[in-house]
């Protein structure tokens, strides 16, 4: 079994959560913004139609979402800002205080989607109107789930899928992707379910996070709640998705630029 992860469409606009079972206001949670997210936000924003200009003037005022409800028309423009864009942020700021949001749990009939997908130019609530995006399939990590006792067929046979997957990324990379096919790797993981091995794989070299493997044993009493048992699962499982996050991380942030794919897997040798 192997993991595939495809970059995810995001939308324009900033989303801001709301815990389940919670009604606030829009202007509530704004409030909690920084400078920087209070910034991200307003630019997600279509209909406040902010320029670069103003986007630097509001920087240079560093403003947060606690100040942006206080700010008149007026104190934008001494501050530098044109009155249309001090009049749209006067507005919106009115408007977050009175628009109310619902918890995810909330929304459950089909005039709740249609509402959803019309923020997203998506109209009549039909999922098949979506706009397609073909996804980038690459193999990231690959998964190997091994028996108990039997560890060392369990590793062979995820060095093997290593070894096939790489060779199927390269089929698929462009070749100006491609920064030298020594300094291309990936992240293996075998595991038996209790005992988690995690390999790093390069077309002249085998690594391993460690020699010992990390470990979730369950017992029945983990079910019991504030027991020991229960913190020492919570701790070994937290652990075991730290690693796996960790490696996903890594393989993403090299993609970004060639360059440090050769500089991470060069580091990797040099340990050697």
């Amino acid at each position: 079994m192997s993991s595939e992860t495809s970059t995810p469409y995001t939308p324009a606009s900033t989303s801001i959560s709301v815990a389940e079972n919670e009604t606030v206001s829009l202007a509530d949670e704004i409030k909690k913004s920084d400078t920087a997210k209070l910034i991200e936000y307003w630019q997600g924003q279509k209909n406040l139609e902010l320029s670069e200009t103003a986007i630097k003037i509001l920087e240079k005022k560093e403003l947060n979402g606690g100040n942006f409800f206080d700010m008149t028309e007026e104190e934008y423009m001494q501050d530098g800002l044109a009155r249309g864009p001090a009049k749209r942020l006067v507005k919106f700021a009115k408007e977050c205080k009175d628009k109310k949001l619902k918890s995810f749990s909330s929304y459950k009939t089909k005039k709740d989607l249609k509402e959803v997908l019309a923020k997203y130019g998506v109209q009549d609530g039909r999922i098949t109107d979506i706009p397609q995006f073909t996804p980038t399939l690459e193999e990231l990590i690959c998964i190997t789930e091994g028996k108990q006792y039997q560890i060392a067929i369990g590793f062979a046979q995820n060095v093997i899928q290593c070894e096939s997957a790489l060779q199927t990324n390269k089929r698929k990379q462009k070749a100006d992707d491609t920064f030298g096919e020594e300094y291309d790797y990936l992240f293996g993981i075998m595991t038996t379910a209790t005992e988690w091995h995690f390999l790093l794989y390069i077309p002249n070299g085998l690594f391993c996070t460690s020699r010992n493997p990390l470990n979730i044993h369950f017992v029945e009493s983990a079910l019991e709640e504030d027991s020991e048992d229960e913190k020492e699962l919570y701790k070994n499982v937290k652990r075991v998705m730290e690693v796996i996050v960790g490696l996903l991380k890594k393989r993403v942030d090299v993609e970004k630029e060639p360059k440090n794919k050769k500089a991470k897997v060069q580091e990797y040798l040099k340990k050697e």
